[in-house]
Parts: structure tokens; C-alpha cells; sequence
């Protein structure tokens, strides 16, 4: 039975996924989201999920108009729940909630903090990550931690598919934690009990994508997992544009078919999607697009 309200701080198609899950078990008294994109086509997951499920939809564009909608439009709800939410909270809306706003970030904090942790780990080559749920606070991801899961990365984890683990496993410890928090079973410890290192991940842009061959081969091999979904990892072959899906670390300059040189080491392209659109191996390019 539902008994426990909350209040749901999300914008992006993570937080729908979660919203999904939170409305089985708990009461949402209010969503707060982005306003839809003036330009914006298709759907908005979020407010798709919203509606469905029919609860009501409050939006704000940044941090003041987030302050003046709980002036006008007052909660009762105890605790809230931030995912994917893209706006800095203030303390006066985190302070608003006697039990706190718990925020799920997809890594193990103090490890990559910042806008795009999934992404980052995948570019370090580290071999694991995780989910931290957290007590928000204003500074940037440096609440108090209720609890953590960890996340052993293959070799092979492209940024796409290390979402789709990592929501899955935020999922398990929501169910676990919330229920035990609101309980008074779960308590807060600081963020250096974990002993893990502090670092920051960025947003990305579009020029992130861009491959130099002058790097190492095993950077770039990471990259081309890295940026998978967003931005992709585009560059000029025999004076074509071509997006690259799939390397492998080669040995020499002939250990595969379409192997390019890289400062140090040898890559093999793999997989890539030709100017025309259609993804092929690097054999079948060589064969169609080199003069």
C-alpha cells in the first residue's frame, strides 16, 4: 500500500525510468521538471511518463523560477527524489523537505562528480563504477551517502550500454534504501568513508568527438566506446567523413583489415558507418572508399 508522498526533481529519459518505478511504491504528490524545449520535436519522456500516469507536472527553467514555484505551489511531502533533474537546487528548496532531497548519481562518489560521470569512467579505463545515492547539497554532488552499488566494467562497455546497467542497479538500491531511510534504518556518512579518489567529470560537446590519430591507440579505442551515444567519434578516412563504432588494439600496421597508425600503437577500425549512412566493417570500406 502506498503511504509515504514524494515529491520527483527529473528531467531526462533516466528520471523517466525511475519515475516509473517510484509510482509503484510511493505516493508522487509532484513532478518538477524543464519546461519542453521551444524547438523541441518528438516526446519528452518525462512529461510522456507524467501524463500517462496522470500526476501533476510542475516545470521551472533554472534556479530562481525553482524557488518561486514552492512559494506559489506548496508540498507537503517530507522527502524528495532527484534524478537527472539538469538545475542547481538551492538550499532553501533542499531545506524545504524535512527528510532532504536524495539525489542517484551514477558513479561512486566521490569518483567523478559532475555532469557526465558515466561517460568519464568509460574514458579512464577504470575497471569499475557504480551508483551513489546521496543527500543533496548545494555544493556539487558532495552530500552524505546512504548507500552505493558497484559495477564491474568488460572490457567492451560503451557509454549506452553502461546507462542502461547503471539505471538498473540505481533502481535495486532505491527500492532498498528510500523504504529504510524514511524508516529512520538508514543513516548518512560522509562522502570520505569511501576512500575512493575525488574527481570531476564535464558536459561533453560536439568537438569531444573529433578523432586525433596523434593520440595513443588505447585512448582512442576508449573514445570510440566513450562517445557511442553522444557525440560519436568522427574523422576523415581516404577523405571521407565516417563515424567509428567498433576498434581493436592491432599489433602492427597489418594486423587487420583497415588499421590506422597512432602515436603510440596501431588501431583497426572495426565498424563504421560510410558517408551514405550505412554502417559497414572496416574491410568493406576499404574495398568501396579507398582510391
Amino acid at each position: 500500500m502506498k503511504s509515504q508522498k514524494l515529491v520527483f526533481f527529473g528531467s531526462g529519459p533516466v528520471a523517466a525510468s525511475a519515475l516509473r518505478l517510484l509510482v509503484k511504491g510511493f505516493d508522487i504528490e509532484a513532478i518538477i521538471t524543464k519546461p519542453r524545449p521551444a524547438h523541441h520535436r518528438g516526446e519528452v519522456p518525462i512529461l510522456a511518463a507524467a501524463q500517462e500516469l496522470s500526476l501533476p507536472i510542475f516545470t521551472a527553467a533554472n534556479k530562481q523560477e525553482l524557488d518561486e514555484l514552492f512559494s506559489t505551489n506548496p508540498v507537503s511531502s517530507r522527502l524528495a527524489v532527484l534524478i537527472d533533474f539538469g538545475i542547481i537546487v538551492s538550499q532553501k528548496i533542499i531545506d524545504y523537505f524535512p527528510l532532504g532531497i536524495i539525489n542517484s548519481h551514477f558513479s561512486l562518489l566521490p569518483q567523478w562528480r559532475g555532469a557526465d560521470p558515466i561517460t568519464f569512467a568509460i574514458l579512464s579505463g577504470q575497471a569499475r563504477t557504480g551508483v551513489s545515492l546521496m543527500l543533496l547539497v548545494e555544493a556539487m554532488d558532495e552530500g552524505p551517502l546512504l548507500a552505493f552499488g558497484e559495477y564491474s566494467l568488460p572490457p567492451d562497455m560503451t557509454t549506452p550500454k553502461l546507462t542502461d546497467e547503471l539505471i538498473e542497479l540505481s533502481h535495486a538500491l532505491l527500492l532498498e534504501a528510500l523504504p529504510k531511510y524514511i524508516a529512520g534504518q538508514l543513516q548518512p556518512v560522509p562522502q570520505s568513508t569511501t576512500k575512493q579518489p575525488v574527481s570531476y567529470s564535464r558536459k561533453l560537446i560536439k568537438a569531444d568527438g573529433a578523432v586525433d590519430f596523434r593520440k595513443p591507440a588505447e585512448q582512442i579505442e576508449r573514445e570510440v566506446r566513450a562517445y557511442a551515444g553522444w557525440p560519436k567519434s568522427r574523422t576523415k578516412i581516404f577523405g571521407h567523413d565516417a563515424i567509428i563504432t567498433k576498434t581493436r588494439l592491432a599489433k602492427d600496421k597489418n594486423d587487420g583489415a583497415l588499421v590506422m597508425q597512432c602515436r603510440p600503437g596501431y588501431l583497426e577500425l572495426v565498424e563504421l558507418i560510410a558517408p551514405s549512412g550505412r554502417k559497414m566493417s572496416g574491410a568493406d570500406f576499404l574495398r568501396g572508399y579507398r582510391k
